[in-house]
């Protein structure tokens, strides 16, 4: 893959200067129905002659069914091999988006316009794009770059409470596998007093150099998935269920639970462990109807990670670095759910 470029702008409208300087046969815009009304208008007088294609919001949709749909709309409008997709959306939209545009007539330029703190900080940076299949999360996918990722603060107003708290738990993760400076200065505030502008730049930034040095995850890039092995698990669990989990919220539960392990292999101390979890309930809450812990752990041995009968994990080591591949057993993955469900 190439070097990956991205824009940050306070205006979304200065940022479609960018597309006014290429030259394509047919530009589609992608939404969901919610970043249709929120969004678009943001943007819409500033783009050049465009098509819109919207789906249904949610992680339900992110399936092989609406592919094929979207393949077919572009197949509809005759869209050639010269257009381009500009997906206007969150992390669901831009994997989702992003899969069809690089598979359809064996790819085609796309740009992701992230619309979520989530999808601005984590899921729109770096090149991971694909769909959930048999409820297990982003199952069939490609890494793909896109042309250029365009992000602006102004589109995290348009979002739910509860959406941008889901997006925080990425840049949570960010600063403890990374940045313990971070780390103290967005456990001193709330929710609602974290500088976006500050934090999404510094996640990008830190992103983008683990994607750069490696971009296929065979090394470094694994530390981005602490948190991720048991909240992924956890999140399929109550995607199955119909009483999904938005990600942010399992990843804070995997955080939590893949941080007990951490201390029980010394990797963290005592007071180490004790930060991340109380600030993690503090932000997220518990959940309370967690299912039993052989159901998450049927789950985690499908993981991607892992390497044959072995769960690999990201694991803190000490608050600001990160090591990967770490196995965890059985055992230690029971004690760390019974660890976060009686915080």
């Amino acid at each position: 893959m190439s070097q990956e470029t991205y824009y940050i702008s306070e205006y979304p409208s200065d940022l479609i200067g960018y597309i006014n300087h290429k030259d394509y046969s047919q530009i589609a815009v992608l939404t969901d129905r919610n970043t249709l009304a929120a969004c678009y208008p943001l943007i819409k007088e500033k783009l050049p002659i465009h098509t819109t294609i919207t789906i249904p919001p949610g992680e339900e949709v992110k399936n092989l069914e609406t592919c094929v749909k979207i393949w077919q709309k572009l197949t509809d409008l005759n869209f050639d091999r010269h257009g381009l997709i500009l997906v206007l959306g969150g992390g669901v939209l831009g994997d989702m988006g992003g899969f069809c545009a690089a598979t359809y007539k064996r790819g085609i330029d796309f740009v992701l316009i992230p619309t979520t703190l989530l999808a601005q900080v984590d899921a729109s940076i770096g090149g991971k794009l694909g769909i959930d299949f048999n409820h297990y999360k982003n199952h069939i996918g490609v890494f793909q770059l896109p042309l250029t990722t365009l992000i602006s603060a102004a589109f995290l107003k348009t979002l739910p409470e509860r959406e941008l708290r889901s997006g925080f738990a990425e840049v949570i993760k960010h600063c403890l596998i990374s940045d313990a400076a971070m780390w103290e200065t967005i456990r001193a505030k709330d929710l609602h007093a974290q500088d976006w502008n500050t934090l999404i730049a510094h996640s990008v930034k830190f992103k983008t150099h683990v994607i750069t040095a490696d971009p296929r995850e065979k090394g470094l890039r694994k530390i981005l998935n602490f948190g991720h092995t048991i909240g992924h698990a956890v999140e399929s669990y109550f995607l199955n269920s119909g009483n999904r989990l938005f990600h942010g919220e399992a990843i804070a539960i995997g955080m939590i639970a893949e941080s007990h392990i951490a201390f029980r292999k010394s990797l963290i101390s005592e007071s180490e462990l004790e930060s991340v979890s109380a600030y993690l309930v503090r932000i997220f809450g518990k959940q309370a109807d967690m299912p039993d812990y052989k159901i998450i752990l049927e789950n985690m041995y499908q993981d991607k990670k892992n390497k044959g009968s072995k769960i690999l994990m990201a694991l803190t080591q000490g608050v600001g670095h990160a090591v990967w591949d770490v196995e965890a057993n059985e055992e230690e993955i029971r004690e760390s759910l019974i660890y976060y469900a009686t915080r």
